[in-house]
């Protein structure tokens, strides 16, 4: 028996329409930190195409809330051209068409949207979306900069476009991107001047601050022909495709920013006389996964298909003629029929284990909070002490002392004895330099003033439990020497993290300026929103380097994703809240990625990515 959601509606009579005060309302590209921000904050959309053209209007509220419910933040939505004006001069959007109570009932349930109005849609519709009139011009060329398809479309546009300005994210509504026109680079004009004009047109009707961006197939020839500088590009595929490689590719033409799936295909269309058309569950949620954990942004392709009704059936002519069925099913999460299916239950879990987002607290905060984690205050010494000898037995310790010298120029930091024991991190004023790992890196080079801060976090990584190296100390073991001179009079801090997370000082609200994330050891806090359920999990930090994790408190234990192979860290289901918060904190001691993101999934990864088990 397959499973059974219950999704409970509330019937409304009248909606009334409804836009949020705009101030301070914005939704941009950061090309630093390659991702979204809605806000001001990081921002990554987990979207699902939707047709309103396919779905009687009564059933739209039943589902985009089913959407909702499944983890969507975000719909994918096309305009037909000629759904709307199917007689030259003749606009309806009225009943079915009324594109704005669409929009406006995904702003109720939540939902922010992703406007594709074309104005050629592809989307197995009647002529791509183009007004059949069109044809009346018997040697007009179609999405090209043919006089007379660019004054017809420019008209539809000062109508559509118009509709949709108020309904910007920047303007109180819910679209936070617009596409311009769609896959053209698998037609055959490529024609640059077409595609000028239609951004001319869009920044026209829709100002300048809108994401308008472009959707082409992972080929060269494609993107070549689709993309068009100040359009974002991004880029579709489907199961069968190389997540790397086709990220790879977006990059060549987008080499900063989110990465983007716009079109991440569920299922596929149906001809007369095809075998009905499905994708495999297991991949398009594993393939979803993989791609949700990269940071990118993904829209589902379709999330429910609908129906073509009457004569709105498009038709795909390669080596013949062959004509879309009357079902749009797509083998979509959501049947033609609007039902969940297993596939939708499958995303649904995918979606549910990328709940936390961290906050960042900057290295100055690291070492502003010395008071906190190491309230006893350092240890001064002439020469380093290990961590027995401190009787700090595990973590980490800071060793802290001054240049004795200018040191312009490269000069060499050298542990001579292997007395690194295990890690150390170093800093100069505050600034990053690298890391000496015991056996493997003993040398490493600084440069500074004299008086110049230096600091040197020495991580435990354990000691030696066989053989005859059990008596493992840990710390700094020996003297360490800058060029010629031998560094003397240190400030030795031992650090009781433990302390300072079980006790809530390190969760968000020392946050600090100044410092990138992923310049040396940080400290990162978020929640983890209660899901009613505390089950066994697994953490996994895609992007991260290498640090401690703790949840509620407790500490996990550590985490080496490019070491490997343990790519997870198990959180039994005790150590979580069913209902309130769970705090997560990560200290991440080299390399943090831009989009601050942990997921917790529903199985461990304990092989590296492509070993065999």
């Amino acid at each position: 028996m397959k499973p059974l959601i219950t999704f409970v509606l509330l019937s409304l009579c009248l909606l009334p329409i409804i836009f949020v005060l705009a101030d301070s309302r914005s939704f941009s590209i950061d090309y630093k930190n390659n991702c979204f921000r809605k806000d001001g904050k990081p921002f990554q959309y987990i979207s699902g195409s939707i047709h309103y053209s396919r779905i009687p209007r009564e059933y739209w509220k039943d589902r985009l809330l089913k959407m909702y419910m499944t983890g969507l933040n975000a719909i994918q939505v096309y305009v037909p051209w000629n759904f709307h004006e199917t007689l030259q001069g003749v606009f309806n959007f009225a009943g079915d068409r009324d594109l704005e109570y669409f929009l406006n009932l995904a702003n109720q349930t939540g939902l922010l949207v992703i406007l594709r109005p074309g104005p050629y849609i592809c989307a197995e519709w009647e002529m791509g979306g183009l007004p059949a009139w069109l044809l009346q011009k018997p040697n007009i060329i179609l999405r090209s900069a043919d006089t007379e398809y660019l004054k017809a479309t420019s008209v539809w546009f000062g109508v559509l476009l118009t509709k949709m300005r108020p309904w910007l994210y920047q303007n109180g509504g819910n679209i936070i991107s617009v596409q311009v026109e769609n896959e053209y680079g698998s037609y055959f004009a490529c024609d640059y001047n077409y595609m000028r004009h239609l951004h001319n047109l869009f920044r026209l009707f829709l100002g300048e601050d809108v994401i308008l961006f472009t959707t082409d197939g992972n080929t060269d020839k494609e993107m070549i022909c689709g993309t068009l500088e100040g359009l974002y590009a991004t880029i579709d595929f489907g199961t069968d495709t190389n997540i790397t490689a086709a990220f790879i590719r977006q990059r060549r033409f987008e080499p900063k920013g989110p990465l983007v799936n716009s079109e991440f295909y569920t299922g596929w269309l149906d001809h007369w006389g095809d075998k009905h058309a499905s994708v495999d569950t297991v991949k398009v949620s594993k393939m979803l996964g993989e791609m949700l954990s990269m940071g990118a942004s993904v829209n589902m392709y379709m999330f429910e298909g609908g129906t073509n009704f009457g004569y709105w059936n498009g038709a795909d002519h390669d080596t013949r003629f062959r004509s879309v069925v009357t079902s749009y099913d797509y083998n979509a999460p959501l049947s033609e029929a609007g039902d969940p299916t297993d596939k939708l239950l499958a995303i649904r879990d995918v979606i549910k284990n990328v709940r936390a987002y961290i906050h960042k607290t900057h290295l100055q905060d690291f070492f502003s909070l010395l008071d906190t984690l190491s309230p006893q205050g350092p240890v001064q010494s002439q020469y380093p002490l290990t961590f027995e000898e401190i009787k700090q037995y595990y973590g980490s310790m800071l060793y802290r002392t001054t240049l004795p010298r200018n040191v312009p120029e490269p000069t060499p930091l050298i542990s001579p004895l292997n007395g690194i024991h295990d890690r150390a991190y170093v800093s100069v004023n505050g600034v990053y330099k690298g890391l000496m790992e015991r056996d493997t890196a003993l040398v490493m080079n600084v440069t500074g003033q004299q008086g110049d801060q230096l600091d040197i976090i020495v991580e435990n990584m354990g000691r030696v439990n066989f053989g005859s190296y059990i008596n493992d100390n840990k710390g700094l073991l020996g003297n360490l020497i800058l060029g010629n001179d031998v560094l003397t009079d240190w400030s030795i801090y031992p650090l009781d993290i433990d302390t300072a997370v079980a006790n809530g000082w390190l969760q968000a609200g020392h946050s600090g300026s100044g410092m990138e994330a992923g310049d040396g050891p940080m400290i990162y806090s978020g929640t983890l929103k209660p899901t009613g359920l505390a089950w066994d999990t697994f953490v996994k930090l895609n992007g991260w380097t290498k640090g401690q994790v703790w949840v509620n408190g407790v500490n996990l234990g550590r985490y080496w994703p490019q070491r490997g192979p343990q790519q997870t860290l198990y959180v039994p289901g005790p150590f979580l809240s069913a209902t309130q918060p769970n705090n997560i904190t990560v200290l991440e001691l080299e390399r943090a990625p831009s989009h601050r993101r942990i997921l917790f999934m529903d199985r461990p990864q304990l092989n590296s990515p492509g070993q065999k088990t």
